[in-house]
């Protein structure tokens, strides 16, 4: 096989920018004015008032462009190449909806507009909340939550509140070990205990496990579907039927929707709550902490607890209504990241309803395709047909002394982003990859040969591996002394 060729990293020798340009250098040449100097102390506190900025960068335009041009080349996006995270659906973002999200009428609207002057983003709320309740199956939504974790907790909210309304004290959340990691946190946040049961053989949920935690005193089951394995929960209609017989609600971490969309309406079998990740599946943007968005789609009876205000529209107009007596209230300030539900509804307007099919349908083939192709070179721990991401584990390369962290690292080298390692936790030294539909089959051949080139360099070359990563800009760094005493502070002595 031939080498692999991905997206090396480019590696400029970039200095800081203060240790750039030289005295008088500067940026821009401001026009000549007539307005008089003032002193600063008659308008400001002193407190906030700095005589010089010690060693203040002073470089040229041109210095400048570059400087910041170079450093962002550092970076590995989407946009950069193939972005394999598992269970975080690293999709391309279509510069359409940047577009949409730029246009004067939704880029500098004002919270606080009122709602006569605000039809346009009224509309394109009211419409894409009944469009994500048309996907999963649902009968009303809120857009408020800003990920999709708070969607989760959200939904947890709504639960409790349903309960303490009907006078009915439980206390239990069934959450199965392929669920997210954040499933637990927004459970217990909301006062609930968790009770976790584990997946079968074939990484599925079993029915019979679920029925014996089953009791009057289990408000939800909590499940991930697909799950964190790849894996469509086969089980789901029957589990909902045994929670559903103790009263219980049936919450989905829609998180994985990207797989199904177009195809599996969660409402049709048994769902009661399914948030969106709306930059996993609807192609908005993704990491650095934000921006974000995790709408959260109920069944009817569950509508009247939605965080208010609630977009409506009634005779034509739309406006927000604020008069839910039984709702949670407020889960964040104003009404959720709105240029990422615009972006989102940019992505559904153009991908139509065979187009989301497609996409979910390709998806699931590409990851298929991986794993078919890597499963003679790396440990596959279960049999079953994935969805959109495929699990391999380190088991085979552990012989030589080589780890999951050891193949990621490696991958780096061939230009490409590692995917999600150690995760699911009850997959031991998981390689967790997901390629999403965006990949063309020459983009996942590539990343395939990669991944070839390391499983044969372990059999006979394994000490490149224990190096790795050494052609990027940071090469293998101390992880032990770096969690042990982490430098929390910057200071330029450091660099």
């Amino acid at each position: 096989m031939e080498k692999p060729l991905g997206i090396p990293n480019l590696s400029f020798d970039e200095p800081l920018i203060f240790e750039l340009g030289s005295e008088g250098r500067t940026a821009i040449t401001w026009p000549d004015d007539d307005i008089s100097e003032s002193d600063l102390s008659s308008s400001l506190p002193p407190g906030v008032i700095r005589d010089s900025i010690e060693d203040f960068p002073q470089v040229s335009q041109v210095e400048l462009v570059r400087h910041f041009t170079r450093i962002s080349q550092w970076n590995y996006g989407v946009d950069s190449g193939l972005y394999p995270l598992g269970s975080c659906t690293m999709k391309y973002n279509p510069k359409v909806n940047e577009d949409a999200a730029r246009l004067e009428g939704f880029s500098y609207i004002h919270p606080l507009q009122p709602d006569q002057l605000s039809q346009g983003a009224l509309t394109v709320l009211y419409e894409l909340k009944r469009w994500l309740c048309a996907i999963t199956g649902m009968d009303s939504a809120t857009l408020q939550p800003a990920a999709g974790a708070h969607g989760e907790l959200t939904g947890m909210m709504i639960i409790k509140a349903y309960f303490t309304e009907k006078g009915e004290k439980r206390t239990k959340i069934i959450i199965p070990d392929t669920a997210h990691g954040t499933n637990p946190s927004s459970v217990s946040m909301c006062g609930f205990n968790v009770i976790p049961v584990k997946s079968g053989r074939y990484g599925l949920l079993e029915t019979a496990d679920v029925a014996r935690l089953m009791d009057e005193e289990v408000a939800a089951i909590m499940i991930t579907n697909p799950n964190t394995l790849g894996i469509f929960e086969c089980n789901i209609r029957e589990i909902s039927e045994i929670v559903h017989g103790s009263g219980g609600f049936v919450y989905c971490d829609g998180a994985n929707l990207n797989a199904l969309m177009g195809r599996v309406r969660f409402g049709d079998i048994g769902v009661d709550l399914v948030h969106m990740n709306l930059h996993k599946t609807f192609s908005t943007p993704h990491g650095g902490g934000g921006p974000g968005a995790g709408p959260l789609a109920v069944k009817q009876q569950l509508a009247p607890y939605l965080p208010v205000p609630v977009v409506e529209k009634n005779d034509g107009e739309y406006s927000f209504n604020y008069d839910l007596p039984k709702s949670i209230g407020k889960v964040r300030s104003f009404y959720g990241n709105f240029l990422i539900c615009v972006r989102a509804y940019a992505y559904i307007l153009a991908m139509g309803t065979e187009g989301l099919k497609r996409a979910s349908t390709t998806a699931v083939v590409n990851a298929n395709y991986i794993r078919a192709a890597l499963k003679s070179h790396y440990h596959l721990p279960f049999e079953t047909p994935c969805l959109h991401e495929s699990v391999f584990t380190d088991k085979r390369q552990q012989k030589q002394g080589i780890t999951t962290l050891d193949i990621a690292k490696r991958l780096i080298d061939y230009g490409f982003h590692p995917p999600t390692i150690y995760f699911p936790l009850v997959v031991h030294g998981a390689l967790m990859i997901e390629p999403t539909e965006t990949e063309s089959k020459h983009s996942l051949d590539q990343f395939i040969a990669a991944m070839v080139w390391i499983a044969e360099e372990v059999e006979k070359n394994p000490h490149v591996l224990r190096e790795a990563p050494g052609k990027s800009k940071i090469t293998r760094v101390d992880e032990v002394t770096a969690a042990r005493k982490p430098v929390l502070k910057w200071s330029r002595n450091l660099v």
